[in-house]
Protein backbone atom coordinates (compact mmCIF):
# COMPACT_ATOMS: atom_id res chain seq x y z
CA UNK A 1 0.00 0.00 0.00
CA UNK A 2 1.47 3.34 -0.98
CA UNK A 3 2.18 5.94 1.89
CA UNK A 4 0.22 9.35 0.61
CA UNK A 5 1.70 11.33 3.23
CA UNK A 6 3.97 10.04 6.23
CA UNK A 7 3.16 11.44 10.09
CA UNK A 8 4.26 14.94 11.13
CA UNK A 9 6.62 14.77 13.75
CA UNK A 10 8.84 16.91 15.65
CA UNK A 11 8.64 20.83 16.78
CA UNK A 12 6.54 23.07 13.83
CA UNK A 13 5.96 26.71 13.03
CA UNK A 14 2.50 27.76 14.15
CA UNK A 15 1.84 30.37 11.95
CA UNK A 16 -1.52 30.16 10.23
CA UNK A 17 -0.09 29.03 6.74
CA UNK A 18 1.43 26.11 8.36
CA UNK A 19 -1.32 24.96 10.19
CA UNK A 20 -3.52 25.68 7.02
CA UNK A 21 -1.50 23.98 5.25
CA UNK A 22 -2.44 20.72 7.21
CA UNK A 23 -5.57 20.31 5.48
CA UNK A 24 -4.84 18.57 2.27
CA UNK A 25 -3.40 16.10 3.99
CA UNK A 26 -6.64 15.54 6.52
CA UNK A 27 -9.02 15.45 3.72
CA UNK A 28 -6.88 12.52 2.70
CA UNK A 29 -7.16 10.96 5.84
CA UNK A 30 -10.97 11.53 6.45
CA UNK A 31 -11.92 10.17 3.23
CA UNK A 32 -10.44 7.01 3.52
CA UNK A 33 -11.69 7.17 6.85
CA UNK A 34 -15.17 7.56 6.00
CA UNK A 35 -15.83 7.16 2.26
CA UNK A 36 -17.66 10.10 1.72
CA UNK A 37 -16.16 13.38 0.65
CA UNK A 38 -18.84 15.63 2.05
CA UNK A 39 -18.44 14.06 5.57
CA UNK A 40 -14.77 14.12 5.51
CA UNK A 41 -14.66 18.09 4.69
CA UNK A 42 -17.35 18.37 7.64
CA UNK A 43 -14.67 16.36 9.72
CA UNK A 44 -11.90 17.80 8.50
CA UNK A 45 -13.70 21.55 9.13
CA UNK A 46 -14.66 20.00 12.98
CA UNK A 47 -11.12 19.98 13.32
CA UNK A 48 -10.21 23.40 12.65
CA UNK A 49 -12.76 24.79 15.00
CA UNK A 50 -11.38 23.05 18.01
CA UNK A 51 -7.80 24.01 16.63
CA UNK A 52 -9.15 27.81 16.71
CA UNK A 53 -11.50 27.33 19.88
CA UNK A 54 -8.74 26.72 22.04
CA UNK A 55 -6.43 30.14 23.61
CA UNK A 56 -3.57 30.90 21.89
CA UNK A 57 -1.79 30.44 24.99
CA UNK A 58 -2.60 26.48 24.62
CA UNK A 59 -2.19 26.35 21.10
CA UNK A 60 1.63 27.79 21.50
CA UNK A 61 2.23 25.21 23.62
CA UNK A 62 1.40 22.09 21.09
CA UNK A 63 4.54 20.59 19.75
CA UNK A 64 3.47 19.62 16.84
CA UNK A 65 0.30 20.95 15.43
CA UNK A 66 0.03 18.18 12.67
CA UNK A 67 0.30 15.80 15.25
CA UNK A 68 -2.55 17.70 17.26
CA UNK A 69 -4.70 17.80 14.08
CA UNK A 70 -4.26 14.12 13.12
CA UNK A 71 -5.07 13.31 16.11
CA UNK A 72 -8.29 15.18 16.79
CA UNK A 73 -9.53 14.20 12.99
CA UNK A 74 -8.77 10.85 13.90
CA UNK A 75 -11.19 10.91 16.62
CA UNK A 76 -13.89 12.90 14.97
CA UNK A 77 -13.78 10.59 12.15
CA UNK A 78 -14.38 7.44 14.69
CA UNK A 79 -17.09 9.30 16.23
CA UNK A 80 -18.85 9.87 12.48
CA UNK A 81 -18.38 6.41 11.53
CA UNK A 82 -19.93 5.19 15.07
CA UNK A 83 -23.01 6.96 14.26
CA UNK A 84 -22.59 5.91 10.60
CA UNK A 85 -23.15 2.45 11.15
CA UNK A 86 -26.72 2.98 12.47
CA UNK A 87 -27.31 5.14 9.71
CA UNK A 88 -26.61 2.65 6.82
CA UNK A 89 -28.49 -0.03 8.72
CA UNK A 90 -31.41 1.86 7.93
CA UNK A 91 -30.14 3.01 4.40
CA UNK A 92 -33.02 2.06 1.43
CA UNK A 93 -30.56 -0.32 -0.83
CA UNK A 94 -26.96 -0.59 -1.13
CA UNK A 95 -24.31 1.81 0.34
CA UNK A 96 -21.67 3.05 -1.91
CA UNK A 97 -19.06 5.27 -0.99
CA UNK A 98 -19.50 8.45 -2.54
CA UNK A 99 -17.20 8.82 -5.51
CA UNK A 100 -14.66 11.64 -5.62
CA UNK A 101 -15.75 14.31 -8.44
CA UNK A 102 -13.01 14.36 -11.45
CA UNK A 103 -14.56 15.66 -14.77
CA UNK A 104 -10.97 15.11 -16.53
CA UNK A 105 -11.28 13.20 -19.54
CA UNK A 106 -9.08 9.34 -19.34
CA UNK A 107 -6.31 10.36 -21.67
CA UNK A 108 -6.70 13.93 -21.06
CA UNK A 109 -4.18 14.19 -18.38
CA UNK A 110 -5.41 16.18 -15.19
CA UNK A 111 -4.42 19.48 -17.10
CA UNK A 112 -8.27 19.43 -18.55
CA UNK A 113 -9.37 20.49 -15.04
CA UNK A 114 -6.50 22.73 -13.98
CA UNK A 115 -7.37 25.74 -12.50
CA UNK A 116 -11.02 24.50 -10.88
CA UNK A 117 -11.64 23.99 -7.90
CA UNK A 118 -12.97 20.62 -7.19
CA UNK A 119 -13.14 19.54 -4.12
CA UNK A 120 -11.40 16.26 -5.09
CA UNK A 121 -7.75 18.03 -5.54
CA UNK A 122 -7.64 18.13 -2.19
CA UNK A 123 -7.07 14.07 -2.73
CA UNK A 124 -4.64 12.59 -3.08
CA UNK A 125 -5.29 9.48 -5.60
CA UNK A 126 -4.06 6.23 -5.13
CA UNK A 127 -5.06 2.65 -4.78
CA UNK A 128 -6.08 3.38 -1.36
CA UNK A 129 -9.39 5.22 -2.87
CA UNK A 130 -10.07 3.10 -5.76
CA UNK A 131 -13.73 2.26 -5.37
CA UNK A 132 -12.75 -1.85 -4.76
CA UNK A 133 -10.42 -0.33 -1.77
CA UNK A 134 -13.29 1.60 -0.58
CA UNK A 135 -15.85 -0.96 -0.42
CA UNK A 136 -13.88 -3.67 1.59
CA UNK A 137 -13.23 -0.63 4.02
CA UNK A 138 -16.86 -0.23 4.71
CA UNK A 139 -16.51 -4.18 6.04
CA UNK A 140 -14.77 -3.42 9.01
CA UNK A 141 -15.67 -1.76 12.41
CA UNK A 142 -14.79 1.70 12.99
CA UNK A 143 -11.89 1.01 15.18
CA UNK A 144 -10.37 -1.57 12.44
CA UNK A 145 -11.10 0.85 10.11
CA UNK A 146 -9.17 3.41 11.55
CA UNK A 147 -6.10 1.39 13.13
CA UNK A 148 -5.71 -0.02 9.21
CA UNK A 149 -5.85 3.42 7.67
CA UNK A 150 -3.24 5.13 9.76
CA UNK A 151 -0.80 2.53 9.93
CA UNK A 152 -0.91 0.72 6.67
CA UNK A 153 -1.88 3.84 4.35
CA UNK A 154 -0.17 6.69 6.18
CA UNK A 155 2.28 4.74 8.11
CA UNK A 156 1.45 6.41 11.41
CA UNK A 157 2.70 3.52 14.38
CA UNK A 158 1.05 2.17 16.26
CA UNK A 159 1.88 4.07 19.70
CA UNK A 160 0.07 7.51 18.08
CA UNK A 161 -2.72 5.60 16.65
CA UNK A 162 -3.60 4.53 20.32
CA UNK A 163 -4.35 7.88 21.23
CA UNK A 164 -7.15 7.91 18.79
CA UNK A 165 -8.40 4.88 19.34
CA UNK A 166 -8.13 4.98 23.08
CA UNK A 167 -6.64 1.77 22.81
CA UNK A 168 -3.05 0.11 23.75
CA UNK A 169 -0.49 -0.37 20.53
CA UNK A 170 -0.69 -4.05 20.96
CA UNK A 171 -4.43 -3.63 20.99
CA UNK A 172 -4.51 -1.64 17.84
CA UNK A 173 -2.18 -3.36 16.01
CA UNK A 174 -4.50 -6.42 16.56
CA UNK A 175 -7.28 -4.21 15.43
CA UNK A 176 -5.16 -3.59 11.87
CA UNK A 177 -4.28 -7.27 11.56
CA UNK A 178 -8.08 -7.98 11.56
CA UNK A 179 -8.44 -5.54 9.08
CA UNK A 180 -5.94 -6.59 6.98
CA UNK A 181 -7.55 -10.13 7.16
CA UNK A 182 -10.74 -8.54 5.89
CA UNK A 183 -8.77 -7.32 2.75
CA UNK A 184 -8.07 -10.78 1.85
CA UNK A 185 -10.50 -12.33 2.47
CA UNK A 186 -12.99 -9.92 -0.13
CA UNK A 187 -10.50 -11.25 -2.52
CA UNK A 188 -10.40 -8.41 -4.64
CA UNK A 189 -8.32 -8.40 -7.37
CA UNK A 190 -5.50 -5.31 -7.57
CA UNK A 191 -6.18 -2.47 -9.90
CA UNK A 192 -5.67 -3.15 -13.49
CA UNK A 193 -3.53 -0.38 -14.94
CA UNK A 194 -5.17 2.24 -16.22
CA UNK A 195 -4.55 1.91 -19.45
CA UNK A 196 -5.86 -1.79 -19.50
CA UNK A 197 -8.98 -0.12 -17.86
CA UNK A 198 -9.65 2.64 -19.77
CA UNK A 199 -9.61 0.18 -23.14
CA UNK A 200 -11.97 -2.04 -21.71
CA UNK A 201 -14.29 0.35 -20.05
CA UNK A 202 -14.45 2.46 -23.36
CA UNK A 203 -15.54 -1.19 -25.61
CA UNK A 204 -18.03 -1.44 -22.33
CA UNK A 205 -19.78 2.44 -23.28
CA UNK A 206 -19.33 1.57 -26.79
CA UNK A 207 -21.53 -1.66 -26.90
CA UNK A 208 -23.93 -0.37 -24.16
CA UNK A 209 -24.72 2.67 -26.11
CA UNK A 210 -25.19 0.15 -29.26
CA UNK A 211 -27.60 -1.83 -27.15
CA UNK A 212 -25.36 -4.64 -28.13
CA UNK A 213 -25.91 -7.09 -25.26
CA UNK A 214 -23.58 -9.67 -27.37
CA UNK A 215 -20.97 -7.50 -26.62
CA UNK A 216 -21.75 -6.54 -23.22
CA UNK A 217 -22.18 -10.11 -22.19
CA UNK A 218 -18.97 -10.61 -23.61
CA UNK A 219 -17.18 -8.05 -22.18
CA UNK A 220 -18.24 -8.97 -18.32
CA UNK A 221 -18.05 -11.70 -16.28
CA UNK A 222 -20.03 -14.60 -16.00
CA UNK A 223 -19.52 -14.07 -11.94
CA UNK A 224 -19.66 -10.37 -12.70
CA UNK A 225 -21.86 -8.33 -9.84
CA UNK A 226 -23.29 -4.79 -9.94
CA UNK A 227 -24.36 -2.95 -7.19
CA UNK A 228 -26.24 0.33 -7.38
CA UNK A 229 -27.17 3.17 -4.38
CA UNK A 230 -29.78 5.28 -5.08
CA UNK A 231 -30.36 6.08 -1.40
CA UNK A 232 -34.43 5.44 -1.58
CA UNK A 233 -34.49 8.84 -3.82
CA UNK A 234 -34.02 7.28 -7.73
CA UNK A 235 -35.25 4.46 -9.08
CA UNK A 236 -32.99 1.65 -8.78
CA UNK A 237 -32.26 -1.98 -8.40
CA UNK A 238 -32.24 -2.83 -4.19
CA UNK A 239 -30.23 -6.00 -4.40
CA UNK A 240 -27.16 -6.37 -6.61
CA UNK A 241 -27.64 -7.53 -10.27
CA UNK A 242 -25.19 -11.18 -10.36
CA UNK A 243 -23.90 -12.66 -13.60
CA UNK A 244 -23.10 -11.35 -16.94
CA UNK A 245 -26.16 -12.09 -18.61
CA UNK A 246 -28.10 -10.41 -16.15
CA UNK A 247 -26.21 -7.53 -15.54
CA UNK A 248 -26.08 -6.78 -19.58
CA UNK A 249 -30.01 -7.29 -19.79
CA UNK A 250 -30.69 -4.67 -17.13
CA UNK A 251 -28.50 -1.94 -18.87
CA UNK A 252 -29.99 -2.53 -22.21
CA UNK A 253 -33.95 -2.52 -20.61
CA UNK A 254 -32.74 1.20 -19.12
CA UNK A 255 -30.92 1.93 -21.88
CA UNK A 256 -34.45 1.62 -23.84
CA UNK A 257 -35.94 3.63 -20.96
CA UNK A 258 -33.48 6.75 -20.75
CA UNK A 259 -33.48 7.92 -23.85
CA UNK A 260 -31.15 10.66 -24.45
CA UNK A 261 -28.80 9.68 -21.88
CA UNK A 262 -25.15 10.49 -22.58
CA UNK A 263 -21.97 8.14 -21.43
CA UNK A 264 -18.63 10.20 -20.47
CA UNK A 265 -15.27 8.52 -19.96
CA UNK A 266 -14.42 9.97 -16.60
CA UNK A 267 -12.15 9.50 -14.10
CA UNK A 268 -13.62 7.85 -11.10
CA UNK A 269 -11.49 7.64 -7.74
CA UNK A 270 -8.63 7.78 -9.72
CA UNK A 271 -9.68 4.91 -12.57
CA UNK A 272 -11.47 4.88 -15.57
CA UNK A 273 -15.03 5.26 -15.26
CA UNK A 274 -18.72 6.37 -16.82
CA UNK A 275 -20.78 8.86 -15.81
CA UNK A 276 -23.87 9.22 -17.16
CA UNK A 277 -25.53 12.53 -18.04
CA UNK A 278 -29.22 13.36 -18.70
CA UNK A 279 -30.12 17.16 -19.72
CA UNK A 280 -26.36 18.19 -18.47
CA UNK A 281 -27.22 16.50 -15.30
CA UNK A 282 -24.84 13.67 -13.76
CA UNK A 283 -27.20 11.02 -12.91
CA UNK A 284 -24.93 8.64 -12.36
CA UNK A 285 -21.45 7.56 -11.98
CA UNK A 286 -19.64 4.16 -12.44
CA UNK A 287 -16.87 2.77 -11.24
CA UNK A 288 -15.52 -0.72 -12.48
CA UNK A 289 -13.72 -3.92 -11.32
CA UNK A 290 -11.48 -6.05 -13.31
CA UNK A 291 -10.20 -9.18 -13.70
CA UNK A 292 -8.79 -11.46 -16.59
CA UNK A 293 -9.55 -8.70 -19.16
CA UNK A 294 -13.12 -8.60 -17.63
CA UNK A 295 -15.27 -6.35 -16.20
CA UNK A 296 -16.17 -8.49 -12.49
CA UNK A 297 -17.86 -5.38 -10.93
CA UNK A 298 -19.75 -2.39 -10.95
CA UNK A 299 -20.36 0.31 -8.47
CA UNK A 300 -22.93 2.62 -9.87
CA UNK A 301 -23.83 5.53 -7.34
CA UNK A 302 -27.30 7.40 -8.71
CA UNK A 303 -28.25 8.98 -5.15
CA UNK A 304 -28.39 12.63 -6.07
CA UNK A 305 -27.56 13.86 -2.84
CA UNK A 306 -23.92 11.65 -3.34
CA UNK A 307 -23.29 13.62 -6.87
CA UNK A 308 -23.61 17.08 -5.86
CA UNK A 309 -19.76 17.67 -6.82
CA UNK A 310 -20.34 16.21 -9.84
CA UNK A 311 -23.00 18.80 -10.42
CA UNK A 312 -21.15 21.82 -9.03
CA UNK A 313 -19.82 23.20 -11.89
CA UNK A 314 -20.43 23.05 -16.32
CA UNK A 315 -18.91 19.68 -17.74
Amino acid sequence: MSTPNAPATGRSEQAPDTVAGERRRLVDLAYRLLGSLAEAEDAVQETYARWYAMPPRRRQAVESPGAWLTTVAGRVCLDVLGSARARRERYVGAWIPEPLPDRTEWLGGRGAGAGRADPADQVTLDESVNMAFLVVLESMTPAERVAFVLHDVFRYPFAEIAEIVGRTPAGCRQLASSARQRVRAAGAPAAAPAAGQAALVRQFKQAWEAKDIEALVGLLDPRATMVADGGGLVGTVLHPVEGGESIAAYLIHIAGRAPGLRLLERTVNGLPGLVAQHTGVTVTVAAFGLDGGRVTRIWAVRNPEKLRPWNRTGD
